[in-house]
């Protein structure tokens, strides 16, 4: 029998150990995201129960948040647009993948326990009808949680960063220079600027959704104060995260 997973605690020490997992993103992705994906998930557990919920991970690519939450006990149906992002493993499609856009996933209203996506939303055109689409498929009672890095954090830029505070496109432009290749991530294309204040002014007008936390993904507990302070939330939040359970 495996041992139960630690509880969640959101603590300086974890930050740290996030921030320095995080230089691995491209160089050793399963270290990085397999972290990230226990990390998160832990999360996840401290607002719903995941043992037997039906959880739709969108725009989970490999499948390193739909192994642990399977791990869990759950039963996660991952749901992405890019066939090699699915595969970028091993080479296969994960168990319970399916292709299809965030924008209109391919599933009925009202039908999952849990809809879960991690910083997949500023990765399409249209955010919020990604975000919208994610409270369509939760059941009544059920839990969205939704992460996504806000343009003005650090980290907005994601490998262009931080010369995305000079614009998107000259820092595409500088990043092809210096290392002979575009960026994975590229403005305008598949990176698109979303704000903390779009994100809870999209939660807050939706009568079907009550907000039951907004918060910086990756800050310990006592930083959560810096999501109600307008301008600067945008730059020290780093990430966001949304949890809303459904009318």
């Amino acid at each position: 029998m495996e041992p139960s997973p630690e509880p969640f605690r959101a603590t300086f020490g974890r930050s740290v150990r996030l921030l320095r997992a995080f230089r691995k993103e491209q160089t050793d992705p399963d270290f990085f995201y397999g972290l990230l994906a226990r990390d998160t998930v832990a999360q996840l557990a401290t607002y719903t129960e995941l043992a037997g919920a039906l959880v739709c991970d969108v725009g989970g690519g490999p499948g390193y948040f739909t192994e642990v939450l399977r791990a869990r006990g759950a039963r996660p149906l991952c749901v992405d647009v890019d066939l090699g992002e699915l595969m970028a493993r091993d080479g296969v499609v994960p168990e319970g993948a399916v292709l299809g856009s965030a924008l209109a996933l391919p599933l009925r209203d009202a039908t999952v326990d849990v809809c879960f996506s991690s910083n997949v939303l500023e990765h399409v055109p249209d955010p919020w009808r990604m975000a919208g689409e994610m409270v369509r498929v939760t059941r009544p009672g059920g839990v969205v949680y939704l992460s996504f890095t806000n343009w003005l954090s650090p980290w907005g830029g994601h490998e262009t960063s931080p010369w995305h505070y000079l614009g998107g496109h000259r820092a595409a432009a500088r990043y092809t220079r210096r290392y002979g290749r575009r960026p994975k991530n590229r403005y305008g294309e598949n990176l698109f600027p979303v704000s903390v204040a779009a994100a809870l002014r999209w939660a807050r007008r939706r009568a079907d959704v009550e907000v039951l936390d907004a918060r910086p993904r990756y800050h310990p507990s006592w930083a959560t104060w810096v999501v109600r302070l307008p301008g600067l939330r945008e730059i020290v939040t780093w990430n966001l995260l949304l949890v809303l359970r459904r009318r």
